[in-house]
């Protein structure tokens, strides 16, 4: 912890210290990461945040009050709400946000839906994604902003999710089996000279982010024709739209880790609801690899020319993704992430043709 400290000192431009009882007192001078904070600040790009739910209003209220409490000088708020089956979350936004919250209804079901409804109404330059059920750090937007200016030609940033709270086995176990946390540095990817040493990258695209925290350039996204209707949760494809997402964008842009965005996510607290969660993941990546053949045909080859180590990846229990992945869990975690990601590829077939029987797939 103290070497973390100290670099992150020596970053800014401050010596490093021995305990914390050096810090006492304001620094001598403006730290370096404070004087890019107040610079991004000084010319905020406006972001619009888009919040999908479904049937979830007290989640909604408190994920709400975070986001109107943010200290960021020039976003909107919409709220997205995805195949609703009562109105309660209609009557909730235009009752007690109706004056600084904008409220859509997306009747398609899924994620990737109604998150493409968001981005369809989003007047900001970036469009930031948030689940209903984290709260987000009061710095969170300054920070996704931080991240745009990080680098020339970011199309994506990503932040960081940590639990809301770790009380029962089945929380315990999900951050064990690995969480949402991707580390305490910023990152930056793209497929030149910030590739990782990762043979599967760009198809590891889940080391880039999640979904529960993430921001796109807006007409980036846009380019791409938003987010694929085919897979996300509240389809048959159950997942996969954010790691699709990461993957078609940072073929062309940088995509930036930004830990400083920070939010808290409220894990599943019953082992069923994990256990299902541990079979959709599986589901929706390979999902999510279907997906971005479809789309991506110039993919084929690479994806071809790496299939088998990629595929010792996935199942290899002694793999670099699977090494003490699920040490401590119940073997049966494993098993049904593994069968999901096995069946990933034709839930997406089914989940495609029933989205193309009833609209466009964008």
């Amino acid at each position: 912890m103290r070497e973390a400290a100290n670099a992150h000192l020596l970053a800014d431009g401050l010596p490093a210290v021995r305990d914390m009882a050096e810090l006492v007192g304001p620094p001598t001078s403006l730290p370096v990461c404070m004087a890019w904070r107040s610079a991004v600040l000084a010319d905020a790009p406006r972001i619009t945040v888009v919040v999908a739910t479904r049937e979830r209003p007290r989640l909604l209220r408190v994920c709400l009050n975070a986001l109107l409490d943010l200290a960021y000088p020039d976003y909107e708020i919409i709220v997205v709400d995805n195949a609703p089956e009562t109105s309660a979350t209609e009557r909730l936004v235009r009752d007690l946000y109706g004056d600084v919250v904008r409220y859509r209804r997306e009747d398609h079901r899924g994620l990737s839906s109604a998150h493409n409804r968001g981005l369809q109404a989003a007047t900001g330059s970036i469009v930031a994604f948030v689940d209903d059920d984290v709260v987000v750090d009061r710095h969170w937007l300054t920070a996704l902003a931080e991240g745009f200016s990080a680098q020339p030609d970011v199309g994506c940033v990503t932040g960081l999710i940590l639990p809301a709270e770790l009380v029962t086995p089945a929380q315990l176990l999900l951050e064990q089996h690995g969480g949402f946390d991707k580390g305490f540095e910023m990152k930056v990817f793209d497929t030149g000279a910030n590739r990782p040493k990762d043979p599967l990258f760009p198809f590891t695209a889940g080391r880039l982010g999640s979904g529960a925290n993430m921001a796109f350039d807006t007409e980036v996204l846009r380019g791409l024709g938003g987010f694929d209707t085919a897979i996300g949760t509240g389809t048959f494809a159950r997942g996969g739209d954010d790691l699709a997402a990461f993957f078609r964008v940072v073929l062309e842009h940088k995509v930036i880790y930004q830990p400083a965005a920070v939010v808290w996510h409220r894990h599943h607290r019953e082992m069923a609801a994990l256990q299902n969660q541990a079979f959709g993941y599986g589901v929706g990546l390979g999902a999510f690899l279907a997906s971005v053949m479809v789309h991506e045909w110039r993919m084929w080859p690479g994806l071809l020319g790496r299939l088998p180590r990629g595929l010792s990846y996935a199942f290899g229990s002694s793999s670099e993704r699977n090494r003490g992945r699920y040490q401590g869990c119940p073997s049966e975690l494993g098993r049904l992430e593994r069968r999901g990601l096995a069946y990933g590829p034709i839930a997406y077939a089914v989940s495609r043709w029933r989205t193309c029987r009833s609209g466009p797939t964008r």
